[in-house]
C-alpha cells in the first residue's frame, strides 16, 4: 500500500528577510557616541514647542509690551533726541534693544515650568529615562530659543511698519536668529538655575522680577554704554544681553558691532548656563 504524499509546508507569500527577523529576536541597539546627545535634544525640544499647538495666548499677550516701547517710548525719544544714538533715529536704535528684552522677558521665567513639571510629577519620570540631564536641559532651553525666535518676529514686523529701517538680508537675519536663540538659552538655564536652588515658583518669581530690570536697565538696550556711569559701564560689560543688544544691532541696522566677541560671549554664557542648571536638575526632583 502506498504512503500519502506529504502535505506542503506553509509559506507565506511575503519573504521576511533575515536581518528584519533577527530585530523580532533582539531590540535595536540603541544610538550611542555622539548621535545620543543631539537626538535626545531635538527631541526634547519639539516635546516643548508642542506645547505652542494647545495654546498660542502667550504669544499673543507678549506681543504687547514690545509694541508699546516702540510705540511709546521709541517715538517719543526719537523726538526728544536726548539720548546720542551714532546718527540714527532712536526708534531704529531702540529696536534691537527690545528685540532682546522680550526675548530675555520669554526666557527668564522658564524656570517656573520646569517647578510645575517637577510638582507634576512629570521630571521625575524624564530623569529615570536615559536621557542625559544635559539633553533635557538644552533641549528646554533651545525651545525658550524658538519661542523667543517668534517673539523677534513680531517685534521685526512692528518695527518695520513704524518705518524702522532693517535689514533684510537672509544670512544677517540667520545671524539675528542665532544671537536671539544663544541668549535666551542662557537666560532660560538662568532660570532654571535658580529654580534649582530655590525650589518654589513663588520664590522664583521674586527673584525673575528682582533681576529682569536690572539686567534690562544695566545693559545697552536703551542708551549707549558711554553715557552710563563707570560702576554701570562695568555692570554692562559682564552682562550678556549687552552682548545680545549689540549683535542684533549690529546686524539689523549695519552700526559697528563686534560681532566675534558677541557671539563668543554668548556661547559661552549658554554652554556655562547648561552645565550649572543641569548639576542642579537632581537637586530640584528630590
Amino acid at each position: 500500500m502506498s504512503e500519502a504524499p506529504a502535505v506542503p509546508r506553509t509559506a507565506s507569500a511575503d519573504r521576511v528577510p533575515q536581518k528584519d527577523i533577527g530585530l523580532l529576536l533582539r531590540p535595536p541597539r540603541p544610538r550611542a557616541g555622539w548621535r545620543l546627545l543631539p537626538a535626545r535634544v531635538g527631541a526634547m525640544c519639539a516635546v516643548e514647542l508642542q506645547k505652542l499647538r494647545h495654546d498660542r495666548t502667550e504669544l499673543y499677550t507678549r506681543a504687547v509690551q514690545p509694541a508699546l516701547w516702540l510705540l511709546i517710548f521709541g517715538q517719543t525719544f526719537t523726538r526728544i533726541k536726548a539720548i546720542p544714538t551714532e546718527g540714527i533715529p532712536y526708534i531704529d536704535y531702540l529696536a534691537p534693544g527690545i528685540i532682546a528684552q522680550s526675548a530675555m522677558f520669554i526666557a527668564i521665567f522658564y524656570g517656573i515650568q520646569i517647578i510645575w513639571e517637577r510638582d507634576a510629577g512629570i521630571l521625575n519620570k524624564l530623569l529615570v529615562t536615559p536621557t542625559p540631564r544635559s539633553a533635557l536641559i538644552t533641549g528646554k532651553a533651545f525651545a525658550a530659543g524658538v519661542k523667543s525666535l517668534i517673539q523677534a518676529i513680531v517685534v521685526v514686523v512692528i518695527a518695520a511698519i513704524l518705518g524702522v529701517a532693517l535689514t533684510w538680508n537672509p544670512l544677517k537675519l540667520l545671524g539675528v536668529a542665532a544671537a536671539v536663540i544663544l541668549g535666551s538659552a542662557f537666560f532660560s538655564c538662568l532660570s532654571m538655575t535658580i529654580a534649582g536652588i530655590v525650589l518654589s515658583r513663588d520664590r522664583l518669581m521674586g527673584f525673575g522680577q528682582a533681576i529682569t530690570m536690572p539686567l534690562f536697565f544695566g545693559s545697552n538696550a536703551l542708551y549707549p554704554v558711554s553715557v552710563m556711569p563707570g560702576w554701570l559701564q562695568a555692570v554692562s560689560k559682564v552682562n550678556p544681553l549687552s552682548y545680545q543688544v549689540d549683535a542684533l544691532r549690529g546686524l539689523l541696522l549695519g552700526t559697528h558691532a563686534h560681532l566675534a566677541a558677541d557671539f563668543g560671549v554668548l556661547l559661552v554664557a549658554a554652554a556655562l548656563g547648561i552645565a550649572a542648571a543641569s548639576s542642579l536638575l537632581g537637586r530640584l526632583a528630590r
